[in-house]
């Protein structure tokens, strides 16, 4: 098996990269670092933490399988393939934290082996549902007494920083950290500091004096080796210490709600009758039994209480889309709580992730990244349609590319819901009505089942694509 190429976002370590081969999840460990890896691996690390389901286990396994010649491997390793791949400028602010939290932990851990980790990229941390899992093995290498905290500067950019962003002024970080990818500097955040942000202890250190090191930095003109960072030593204890204290800092950070959430509380307050809602489960129930899916997509998720009914039909795994932080963060700790396979992400469906990064390819966009067997479109449409614009028709051709079956919801204009929407604006769209939805929609796909849930007239349909 030759000409195996890696993932297009595995091209910046030189101690290995990732490839896929049928289907498969393999990564290389090249000559340069098996001295590293050898030693990480002596000291039971690699188990230990794949023992607690805080590492990606693997096995190393011939490296005939990729058949690599330039550069040719020391190591093959194979890890298990996740369902899905999230970027941290899409999980919510709980699911930054635990994250951080893992990364720290891990950190820690190394430490007490005689290992560090040589950087601090939150792209190195995935979910399996809700619980995070740290995926990049040559990230672990032998520490070297008296060493600095080599990733601090890129740990905060890519997990303090967009924490204290929402921590501190409510501003969530989701659209600033897609625009940057490499997280949030820490610049930008001390220009956002008020005076009583100066009196927090953890602000100054890791804020404010760290920009002032930086600025620093950056004005000398002297070589690496007399660099200040290349001469300074840090006790193994004092590092310890600064990461058991980020530790306990970011444990206690919570999101400042400025303006509160629109959807966090919607299964509380919406207007579905305790029937309607029964109904409506029980066709998401039903639709699930019979699909199975593997991987369902929940477009529109809000806290997940359908996503947990699909899992409960039959679904393995299911991951959920919303824009609503307070919808985000009901979605993680009802997950949390309920120990659910499903991870819920932050995005707007007007406007999902695309690809982007180095050759347009590094981060793949949601498509490119993986095939749902099924999606869900539950109350979804008519946000799109009306709120945002969107022809009717286009809104149904996309959610029929994104699985090959599944349900959406058409919610009538004489909805109280739809009338809100349109309270505020003119009504131009004449074609919004149920026959029109359903016109178009049995162009493209056979349709298995609908029933009408609400009084207002709110239509389920199970589609499956031609």
């Amino acid at each position: 098996m030759g000409g195996v190429q890696p993932l297009p976002g595995s091209f910046r370590d030189p101690s290995g990269n990732v490839y896929q081969v049928e289907g498969g999840i393999f990564r290389t460990v090249n000559e340069c670092f098996s001295q590293d890896f050898d030693f990480v691996t002596s000291t039971g690390l690699f188990k230990k933490l794949a023992a607690e389901d805080l590492l990606l286990p693997f096995e190393v396994v011939s490296s005939e399988v990729l058949n690599l010649s330039d550069p040719k491997p020391r190591y093959v390793l194979k890890a298990p393939r996740l369902p899905f791949i999230s970027y941290p400028y899409e999980w919510s602010f709980p699911a930054l934290k635990a994250a951080a939290l893992l990364h720290l932990r891990i950190h820690l851990q190394a430490l007490e082996v005689g290992a560090t980790l040589s950087d601090a990229s939150a792209y190195n941390i995935q979910f399996q549902g809700n619980h995070p899992v740290f995926i990049d093995h040559l990230s672990f290498r032998r520490y070297q007494s008296g060493e600095m905290w080599v990733g601090h500067r890129q740990f905060c950019e890519q997990f303090l920083n967009p924490l204290l962003l929402r921590a501190l002024f409510g501003i969530s970080h989701n659209a600033w950290f897609r625009g940057t990818q490499e997280g949030i500097g820490t610049g930008e955040i001390r220009r956002l500091l008020k005076g009583r942000h100066y009196w927090k202890w953890n602000v100054l250190t890791h804020v404010v004096l760290q920009d002032l090191f930086q600025k620093t930095s950056t004005k000398r003109t002297k070589s690496l080796q007399d660099h200040s960072l290349a001469k300074a030593s840090l006790p193994l204890s004092s590092f310890k210490a600064m990461l058991g204290k980020m530790s306990h800092w970011i444990s206690q950070l919570k999101p400042l709600n400025k303006g509160g959430s629109t959807w966090g509380d919607y299964d509380k307050t919406c207007s579905y009758s305790s029937m309607e809602t029964k109904s409506k489960k029980q066709f998401i129930l039903e639709f699930a039994q019979k699909v199975q899916p593997s991987l369902l997509w929940d477009f529109g998720c809000n806290t997940g209480e359908y996503s947990e009914t699909a899992l409960n039909g039959g679904a393995r795994n299911v991951i959920g889309f919303d824009f609503d932080q307070g919808a985000l963060e009901g979605s993680y700790y009802r997950a949390v709580e309920r120990r659910l396979s499903f991870q819920a992400l932050f995005m707007d469906a007007a406007n999902p992730s695309p690809s982007q990064g180095w050759n347009g390819r590094e981060r793949e966009g949601l498509q490119s990244r993986a095939s749902a067997d099924a999606v869900l479109a539950l109350a979804l449409v008519h946000h799109l349609a009306i709120a945002r614009n969107i022809p009717l028709v286009q809104v149904i051709k996309w959610l029929i590319t994104l699985a090959p079956q599944g349900v959406i919801e058409f919610v009538p204009k004489n909805d109280p819901m739809v009338q809100e929407l349109l309270s505020l604006r003119q009504d131009i769209f004449p074609d919004y009505t149920a026959e029109h939805f359903m016109a178009l929609l049995t162009k493209k796909a056979v349709i298995i089942k609908s029933e009408t849930v609400s009084k207002s007239g709110r239509l389920l349909v199970w589609f499956k694509r031609m």
